[in-house]
């Protein structure tokens, strides 16, 4: 069987990562990588993972980069918002070369008008070319939307649907720790949310959207509350940073889809430095009702990476366009050879 020829665009901590995990897999080849960083630009990939050199060196040219490679999927890993984004995907597209990408708004862009705008764009592009654009991830991507929406398959009736996912976040790496803001005071939190230093978690409005256009709600309104801090009343830490008693370990956030006046989807999304309990439930009230929890929570970034991964026979075997989650095959792992999964080659 061919390997599939893998270009990493984005060697970040959640690329690096990814990438690594990619030269795990058999019948998989990493045959190019792109990124910005000029710390890493002219270095080889294998180096740059920590280990010994595979003959692919960082680039930031993507055209060069992918009219030199022909690779089968672009595995995409940089930013979380479209307007940032919407270039990388238009130029890997133009190429005819699929995307698999963990962007948050590319999850569900249709959740906005400007995302929808974007999408409608993309969507033409990759059309055009023959490529196909998939936006997915733990969260959103899977979790707070794929997995509720194949959820209600065995309900009659839906009448309503609460996603909660709470994390200690002391398990996560540093930098997502620096991002909810643990260890700050409340003061610098709120100023740091003000300024936009902290941006709460991405995507929780696309995966309301996702859920209700599956069920053909049409809801009233979208509503998501700003990140708010968890302050403990008790001392706690993590490898990296001390939090004491009375200031900021994470951040909490909730989002609701409204229809007649009622949340009929909410999103209750905790993530802070010592808590008690690690879990993602979903509680669907209908006909019949549905109460699912995993605990521990699925570990975000190993989710991430394996969701990215396992999507990519999916996104090859796609007819051209953006696609969503639930656009496609349902997910599962891909611990065989990739050329398995493959239909078009």
């Amino acid at each position: 069987m061919k390997n599939v020829k893998v270009v990493s665009y984005g060697v970040g901590v959640i690329g690096r990562r990814l990438a690594t995990h990619l030269l795990t897999k058999e019948g998989v080849k990493i045959v190019g990588a792109v990124d910005i960083n000029p710390d890493i630009v002219g270095k080889d990939l294998g180096e740059v993972l920590g280990g010994k050199k595979i003959g692919v060196i960082i680039s930031n040219d993507a055209d060069k980069v992918l009219k030199e490679t022909e690779p089968d999927v672009v595995c995409h890993t940089t930013m979380s918002y479209l307007r940032q984004t919407y270039d990388q995907f238009e130029q890997v597209l133009r190429h005819g070369v699929g995307i698999v990408s963990t962007c948050e708004e590319l999850g569900y862009p249709y959740a906005t008008e400007e995302g929808t705008e974007y999408a409608n764009k993309l969507d033409e592009v990759a059309k055009k070319h023959g490529a196909t654009l998939l936006g997915t991830g733990i969260n959103p991507g899977f979790l707070m939307d794929t997995l509720p929406t194949f959820l209600t398959g065995p309900c009659e009736e839906v009448e309503s649907i609460y996603v909660t996912r709470q994390m200690n976040a002391a398990t996560r790496r540093i930098p997502f720790q620096k991002k909810i803001g643990a260890g700050m005071t409340e003061e610098k939190f709120r100023d740091a949310i003000d300024g936009g230093k902290i941006t709460g978690h991405v995507g929780l409005e696309q995966s309301i959207r996702m859920i209700s256009d599956s069920l053909g709600w049409e809801l009233d309104e979208i509503r998501v509350d700003p990140p708010e801090p968890v302050i403990l009343d008790h001392d706690a830490a993590s490898d990296a940073i001390k939090v004491p008693k009375g200031k900021n370990a994470g951040t909490k956030q909730m989002a609701y889809g409204v229809l007649g006046g009622k949340a009929v989807i909410t999103m209750d999304f905790r993530a802070y430095i010592g808590a008690p309990e690690e879990y993602d439930t979903v509680d669907i009230e209908g006909v019949p009702p549905i109460h699912q929890k995993i605990s521990p929570c699925v570990h975000g970034d190993h989710g991430t990476i394996a969701m990215t991964t396992n999507m990519i026979p999916h996104v090859i075997n796609a007819e051209p366009g953006l696609k969503t989650m639930v656009d496609l095959p349902v997910v599962h792992a891909t611990p065989v050879h990739f050329g398995k999964y493959i239909k078009k080659r």
